[in-house]
């Protein structure tokens, strides 16, 4: 399998499969799958732009919302994480993925997907201490703070990941994870990026969950994006006994998408050619998700994740017996459907309906989570929040139903789906999209299913502190960073380089111009709400906060 590896975005669809169309007619080679790792920038409408944490001189409309709306189709089967410069608004209609668009999936606040045989998995936005551990409170519209925390990882998902025992072969993520510098041509890095060195130095490179999942999961393959800069790195493990062999992972990063960038890069994968390359559920993850429903938190306080020594359950690596129940559920069909279906509608060039006065968009459930929650018998975050206006954590047997407005109810017709109140939102679907009912209602996990065990969650959750856990010494370190502490561990391991599969870079375009210091976050401002700390400099500072015209 032939895949096109894409760093940042940044909305330049058409830019990026026009590279594509050139690299397969020059090299004669048919890509089957394109994955972009971030800041992809999925604006439908000037709404969603109200929604990117970006100073409005960089507000752009770009060219997703021609693929939303029908317009052009998606010429490869896509797939991307979230990054930190995204229409947040839009991806958070899709928690645990989906179709942001026909022929482009968006892989949801993380995530495991199948495609004929290679296992991908994902982690959606960029790591801050202070929201490490909080749940997911955000709901637009949103203020200028929660406007960035919406896209900060949270400890749930990073838990989520670690319950996997099956190999990983592609896990993406937005950052770096934290130290693979050492693995690559560090001083060629501080080359092209000098003011990499004080991070470098004191070992604040990068994301400290993702260098985690890096050691524990050890895929064959890393790919990211976010710092602006292509480098690649092999990355030891130890032996893995059951294999008798060492693991290693191959890391590539790339940069954004601009003339004469490395931002696009091709490598083959081997894969099972007696499947179509298609997605897939991944049963496992199913399982994982189905059976830690009950750590979703919607508050804004701080959410453990359970430990030893505490009281229940604190391995969710599901059993055999707990995948039978998923796959039962799934009627062991784990094709993800071609359901993708318009919530909003798409911007229009030169209209009367595309205001540069317009506002932030409200909250929207999407009826592509609300098939999946209701199949797997989990809660939909956005959900919770529509009936949670004080943030508290509700049980899932007090969310009402709730439907689309009536103006968005479908119509079916051939191969098309559209909506009754405009033509406008046609859009060419699939005649395998799955059929929901006209309503869309909402039925919350476990209503109408006896047989869940997750049926009925508690109106209120207390935990204790984790104790020894594979996460305790890192929960320490959040917490003690939520307090603009930079303290963190150190870890070490030998470098190695072997560099040879990875290449084909494609750049494309007249030359760019010159950038200076160039980082990849703008700088987040502190809640009004939080009470006065004194101020650190955060060891990071220099890589995840920047001037405006640093984008």
């Amino acid at each position: 399998m032939k895949i096109a590896i894409e760093g940042c975005a940044h909305g330049q669809l058409e830019i990026i499969y026009d590279s594509i169309k050139h690299l397969e007619e020059k090299e004669n080679v048919k890509i089957d799958l394109l994955i972009c790792c971030g800041d992809f920038q999925a604006t439908r409408n000037l709404q969603d732009l109200k929604s990117m944490a970006v100073p409005p001189k960089y507000q752009s409309m770009c060219s997703f919302y021609k693929y939303y709306s029908g317009e052009k189709q998606a010429p490869v089967l896509t797939v991307f994480i979230g990054g930190n410069h995204e229409a947040s608004n839009h991806l958070q209609e899709l928690p645990y993925g989906g179709w942001a668009a026909p022929n482009i999936y968006y892989m949801g606040y993380a995530n495991v997907i199948n495609i004929a045989g290679v296992r991908i998995a994902g982690l959606s936005g960029i790591y801050k201490g202070h929201d490490y551990m909080k749940g997911r409170f955000e709901k637009p519209p949103y203020s200028e703070d929660t406007k960035r925390s919406v896209y900060h990882v949270r400890n749930l998902d990073v838990f989520r990941l670690k319950q996997l025992q099956q190999p990983v072969d592609v896990f993406l993520s937005h950052d770096w994870p934290r130290g693979v510098h050492q693995f690559g041509d560090e001083n060629g890095l501080l080359k092209l990026k000098p003011f990499f060195r004080e991070d470098i130095t004191t070992n604040s490179l990068g994301s400290k969950p993702c260098e985690e999942l890096l050691h524990f999961l050890k895929p064959t393959f890393w790919f990211s994006a976010h710092l602006h800069v292509k480098f690649a790195a092999v990355i030891p493990h130890d032996s893995d006994s059951t294999l008798g062999k060492k693991q290693m992972t191959k890391f590539l990063a790339l940069d954004k998408c601009l003339p004469k960038r490395k931002f696009l890069q091709v490598i083959e994968i081997p894969h099972d050619t007696s499947k179509t390359i298609e997605l897939e559920y991944d049963l496992e993850w199913l399982a994982v998700l189905h059976l830690t429903n009950h750590l979703l938190s919607v508050k804004k306080s701080f959410n453990y994740m359970p430990g030893p020594g505490g009281e229940g359950r604190w391995k969710f690596s599901p059993t055999s017996e707990e995948l039978d129940l998923v796959r039962e559920k799934f009627g062991n069909n784990f094709l993800i459907p071609k359901n993708f279906i318009p919530t909003v509608k798409a911007h229009l060039n030169n209209t009367e309906n595309n205001s540069k006065n317009s506002g932030q968009a409200s909250v929207l459930l999407n009826p592509q989570t609300i098939t999946f929650c209701t199949q797997l018998g989990i809660d939909d975050p956005l959900a919770l929040l529509l009936n949670n206006p004080n943030e508290s954590f509700l049980s899932s047997s007090s969310v009402s139903s709730r439907t689309l407005p009536s103006s968005l109810t479908p119509e079916r017709s051939g191969d098309f789906t559209s909506f009754n109140d405009s033509s406008e939102l046609s859009v060419l679907g699939d005649t395998s999209i799955s059929e929901l009912s006209s309503s869309f209602t909402y039925t919350p996990s476990g209503e109408g299913n006896s047989t869940s065990p997750l049926s009925a969650r508690k109106s209120s959750l207390v935990l204790p502190s984790p104790r020894n856990s594979i996460e305790d010494s890192f929960s320490k370190e959040c917490e003690e960073d939520a307090n603009e502490s930079s303290k963190f561990l150190d870890g070490s391991v030998s470098q190695e380089s072997d560099l040879d599969d990875l290449n084909n870079s494609c750049d494309d375009g007249p030359e760019a111009s010159p950038e200076s210091k160039e980082t990849c976050d703008h700088t987040e401002g502190e809640s009004s709400t939080q009470p006065k700390m004194k101020k650190f400099r955060r060891r990071n500072e220099a890589i995840y906060s920047s001037a405006d015209e640093d984008y």
